[in-house]
């Protein structure tokens, strides 16, 4: 007994650290796919820049993101789906700042090509958008 008249909520196990850490993968895979798709249809079909590009692939993936991060890869959520999806958003855009920033810093200053700057971007942002979203936007 801890003295405490607080219930205590059990830690998690490795297993369940794995199977969020699996669905995570799983579902950001899906977003960062759908995010590159979009990326490269505009690129092939307008004369957008690349930036705008970019931003009209991280909405799409959004949603992508948004209902199997929610559904799947922390569906022990503690928090309504409102709730959920405000946080969410702002952490989202919270990493999408940190892509636009990696992109720009890879494709205009270092002269990288879009599509690899790209990847580089989502990669580095996907860190970010897991510890927001564990810890914060669908806090147990």
């Amino acid at each position: 007994m801890n003295g405490s008249a607080e219930p205590t909520t059990p830690s998690p196990s490795a297993s369940h650290w794995a199977r969020s850490g699996g669905w995570f993968l799983l579902v950001g895979g899906a977003a960062a796919l759908t995010h590159l798709g979009v990326f490269v249809w505009l690129n092939q079909v307008s004369r957008l820049w690349p930036e705008i590009s970019n931003a009209a692939g991280f909405g799409v993936a959004f949603v992508v993101s948004f209902v199997g991060h929610r559904w799947l890869s922390f569906a022990d959520t503690g928090t309504g789906v409102l709730q959920s999806l405000w946080r969410f958003g702002a952490s989202a855009l919270a990493g999408f700042a940190c892509n636009e920033g990696v992109f720009m810093l890879l494709h205009r200053g270092l002269g990288w090509p879009a599509l690899p700057a790209l990847i580089a971007a989502l990669i580095v942002a996907a860190a970010q958008t897991f510890v927001l979203g564990r810890f914060w936007a669908f806090k147990r």
